[in-house]
């Protein structure tokens, strides 16, 4: 509302925000994670944009009671939480995601520094912590973590559904706090690394770079939706981070040939709008042969001629025998990550042709997805008569609109150089730690 200066609505909204309570009977429960992201995230984000000082007592109302979820052995969270009480109970799984446990910092730590509150800074800092002294090889954090010994259950790699804000936020809260926190970086670094040299592949005919999952040492070849934030990702620290030549090329390459891929997933379908997942056609009959990383060493090797290794941009394919890759799950759920990649790639490299694609999206969704109140998820992609699904999620409010919003704009209303997005898309001013912040968080 503030950024589209609704601001009839936005201050009936800030009223009622201003007295919520939060209040839950004793049989509630709040999910950590998605409370954090999305009502927490989104407090904050208003306070930040808007300086109304009424949305601070909220916000540290909710945060205190979240913040109980942390009451673990090891200080991993729970999944979710008793407000009142500070009662916590499991989910669907006995451990901990690690986008669960790695997506609260950015809120915490702005949650710390506009309060002057220590005790939001260091429950959060100490997750960090626990998650880097797990001394996994190559820092390929895994997906599950048990809250009882700090150290991951399973050996799946990934930046799909169970991990990928985890690696979004230790970029964003390095930039959030002003490049003031070298374990975020570090963490940062190391984890994109292992993604380049662990997940991504090329397929064999199209030369589509893709990121995938492995388990152990074996890829499923499964390309998520949701791993279309990582081209943004990529995109945002070439621009802000002082990497090494070689870094920024891996980084830069990867970004814009991944960025692609999610597009030309939407294109290549008969909506335009894109499928929840694909399976990705590997090289045959070695897999491995597929591994961008190798691919990038034969060209370095032949002296780089021709186009860098998963960065061709060739044509549309409508027949879907010939895509390198096959549907899994082929409905469209409103989400935002290949518009958020749209997004960061338009304004982290300038060129047109990224915001045009993302018009095209705009356009899908126009045609396919809206209906006469509202927005609704597809069933099915690549047919012109899909079904609707009757569902339309918050994050397509949050997030899907306002990347595309954002992306339209002529201004730059929130520039990347003075916020960060969390990953509900609430954007967080860029601060600077105070002198006895520094002290007490040992940043100095």
């Amino acid at each position: 509302m503030w950024i589209m200066e609704l601001k009839d609505e936005w201050n009936d909204a800030v009223t009622e925000v201003a007295n919520a309570t939060f209040s839950q009977s004793s049989s509630e429960y709040a999910p950590f994670f998605e409370t954090v992201i999305r009502y927490l995230g989104g407090v904050l984000s208003a306070y930040s944009l808007s300086g109304d000082s009424r949305l601070l007592r909220p916000a540290e109302d909710l945060g205190s009671g979240l913040l109980k979820a942390l009451n673990t052995s090891t200080g991993l969270p729970m999944f979710a939480v008793q407000l009142k009480t500070g009662f916590t109970r499991q989910g669907w799984i006995s451990d901990v995601l690690y986008s669960e446990a790695m997506s609260c910092q950015l809120e915490y730590k702005f949650l710390a520094h506009v309060t002057g509150k220590e005790e939001f800074y260091h429950p959060v800092e100490h997750i960090m912590q626990v998650i880097e002294d797990s001394n996994t090889p190559d820092s390929a954090y895994p997906t599950r973590w048990s809250h009882v010994t700090g150290q991951p259950t399973n050996q799946e790699f990934s930046v799909g559904a169970f991990a990928d804000s985890g690696h979004e936020y230790l970029l964003k809260q390095y930039l959030m706090s002003s490049k003031s926190e070298p374990r975020a970086l570090r963490m940062y670094l190391k984890s994109m690394n292992a993604i380049i040299d662990k997940l991504l592949y090329v397929t064999p005919n199209r030369g589509l770079l893709y990121v995938t999952d492995t388990l152990g040492v074996l890829a499923s070849h499964k390309f998520e939706h949701l791993s279309c934030f990582l081209p943004g990702l990529l995109a945002l620290g070439a621009v802000t981070l002082d990497l090494s030549p070689k870094d920024l090329e891996r980084h830069t390459w990867a970004a814009r040939g991944l960025a692609y891929t999610c597009y030309i997933t939407y294109a290549d379908q008969a909506t335009g709008l894109g499928p929840d997942e694909v399976t990705m056609t590997p090289f045959a009959p070695n897999r491995e042969e597929g591994l961008w990383v190798k691919q990038l060493a034969l060209w370095e090797k032949a002296g780089r001629r021709g186009q860098v290794p998963g960065l061709n941009e060739g044509l549309l394919v409508k027949e879907s025998g010939k895509r390198d890759y096959n549907i899994r799950t082929d409905g469209w759920f409103l989400r935002p990550e290949a518009i958020e990649a749209m997004f960061y790639m338009w304004k982290t490299t300038g060129e047109v042709v990224w915001r045009e694609r993302g018009w095209e999206m705009f356009l899908a969704i126009e045609k396919f997805a809206k209906t006469e109140h509202g927005y609704a998820s597809l069933r099915s992609v690549d047919i012109l008569s899909p079904a609707l699904k009757d569902e339309s999620p918050s994050y397509f409010y949050a997030e899907t609109l306002k990347y595309l919003y954002l992306m339209f704009r002529e201004d730059d209303l929130i520039p990347l150089d003075q916020f960060v997005f969390n990953t509900e898309a609430h954007p967080l001013h860029v601060f600077e730690w105070t002198k006895r912040e520094k002290e007490a968080y040992k940043l100095n």
